[in-house]
């Protein structure tokens, strides 16, 4: 698909009624994430309570881990993610392929895909860390060490060309779209895929913040979702994330001068 198609459908806008399904649909996941979240937090769920205190987890132990880290990621994600699987469903239906929003949801697969597959990879951390005597349970943060290393790393990251080149992908999926989609029913999926993994490399830093305020700590959770929201969204995100790099930077050097 050519880039100026592209362009030329994302002026374009569904029909109110599949827009509003779409939006709403992806809206009620993100609000059941927090639901689940929350519970947690609170205790609602001791059975589905995520990473025990106790040394020796079991299978159980870390799939629910799992289970907590995949939630809270789509929770903290899918707010921004919604224009660009909006703008996938109004490219499709402008193809003239049936049902747009089935394709559109085929992209939140492959989306989701990525991110299910690193919450694999940040759970083994939480475990190890765990295991290494470095945290305990869901609320421990990190000592101040280890937290000045990485918010320093984390600020050095929001830095770097790598972080704008993924930012302004994620902030504007066009020309991911025109390259790789494909009129095959796996189009959309391969489109979610490659959105997935530049979301993935704009926030992968900001989400290792969670070790050093709690896993599951709630305000810093709302935090790092309101700043992932506003960097992709608002028209001053690329400044706001150098920002916020700049202050992370500064508070990693404060707590290793301490």
């Amino acid at each position: 698909m050519s880039l100026s198609s592209v362009q030329e459908a994302s002026s374009e806008t569904l029909p109110r009624r599949e827009r509003w399904i779409a939006e709403a649909g992806l809206l009620l996941l993100a609000a059941l994430g927090w639901i689940y979240i929350i519970g947690l937090n609170a205790g609602v769920w001791p059975s589905l309570m995520a990473m025990p205190m106790r040394h020796g987890w079991t299978a159980g132990d870390i799939l629910l881990t799992y289970l907590m880290w995949l939630v809270m990621m789509i929770a903290m994600m899918m707010p921004a993610v919604i224009p660009t699987i909006l703008l996938i469903a109004t490219v499709e239906r402008r193809r003239g392929r049936s049902r747009p929003n089935r394709q559109a949801g085929l992209a939140l697969l492959g989306y989701l895909s990525v991110w299910a597959g690193a919450c694999i990879l940040a759970t083994l951390v939480q475990y190890g860390l765990h295991e290494a005597g470095i945290i305990y349970g869901a609320m421990s943060p990190v000592g101040a060490q280890l937290a000045g290393v990485t918010l320093i790393l984390v600020g050095l990251f929001e830095l770097t060309p790598a972080k704008a080149a993924c930012l302004r992908l994620c902030r504007s999926p066009v020309e991911t779209i025109a390259r790789y989609w494909r009129p095959a029913p796996g189009g959309s999926l391969r489109v979610g895929l490659r959105h997935g993994l530049y979301c993935l490399g704009c926030c992968w830093a900001l989400m290792l913040m969670l070790f050093v305020t709690g896993v599951m700590n709630l305000l810093w959770i709302a935090i790092l979702s309101a700043l992932v929201l506003a960097e992709k969204l608002l028209p001053q995100g690329r400044l706001l994330s150098r920002f916020a790099g700049g202050a992370i930077l500064a508070w990693g050097a404060f707590l290793l001068l301490r």
